[in-house]
């Protein structure tokens, strides 16, 4: 790796798998200037953009450019239907549209972009937990809470964080402080009652009587 420049291929970068694939473009690269991650459909049918807009509590409030590097996506823009095989830009200037995307066929990904106009980038509130992934995956606790716990110094009241800060605090035995930080989450975000009930991240302390039913 040069300090000038660097080259990776998309089966290089780390993958969280999840309902679709997500593959960490900005962390792996440590790029600053700006937002930019890839996602991948398993198969024809799948998601590979969630539902989501950009004013949400782990949303930056982006104005985003999804670019399909392979396969065919179809896009749902506020309700409208995009066919967008490769080599398809798709720029979504309003943060308040709602998005979303599914594969076409399989080996479908989607290139995702954004930042805010005017503004120097500042990275997503959610992407602390891509930041803390590789760590979570080894186990190593410690290391993915120092990582989350600065972001949250940062967004407060974010339930995304707050409720990843109590996964991995729940996983690391600080239950205490995963009762804690899952309320807050609840408090502030209805639907993290309802992850939480089926997070095998939190089964240390779903028997806690403490713990949002």
């Amino acid at each position: 790796m040069s300090e000038r420049f660097e080259v990776a291929r998309l089966d290089e970068l780390d993958r969280f798998e999840g309902e679709f694939v997500t593959h960490p473009v900005r962390t792996r690269f440590g790029i600053t200037g700006f937002g930019v991650n890839a996602y991948s459909g398993a198969e024809a049918g799948s998601r590979v953009i969630e539902e989501h807009d950009e004013l949400g509590a782990g949303a930056g409030h982006h104005e985003e450019l999804y670019v399909v590097l392979s396969g065919r996506a179809r896009f749902v823009l506020d309700g409208e239907e995009r066919d967008a095989p490769a080599g398809t830009f798709v720029f979504v200037r309003d943060p308040a549209v709602r998005r979303e995307a599914f594969a076409e066929e399989s080996g479908t990904t989607v290139l995702v972009a954004g930042g805010v106009p005017g503004q120097a980038f500042e990275p997503s509130p959610w992407e602390a937990w891509l930041e803390a992934l590789p760590f979570y995956r080894r186990k190593e606790y410690d290391r993915a809470l120092e990582i989350m716990r600065g972001r949250l110094a940062e967004h407060p009241q974010n339930s995304n964080v707050l409720y990843n800060i109590a996964c991995v605090e729940a996983l690391a035995g600080e239950h205490d402080s995963a009762l804690e930080h899952l309320n807050r989450a609840v408090g502030l975000d209805p639907r993290a009652r309802e992850w939480a009930q089926t997070d095998s991240d939190l089964d240390a302390i779903r028997d806690d009587a403490r713990f949002p039913r």
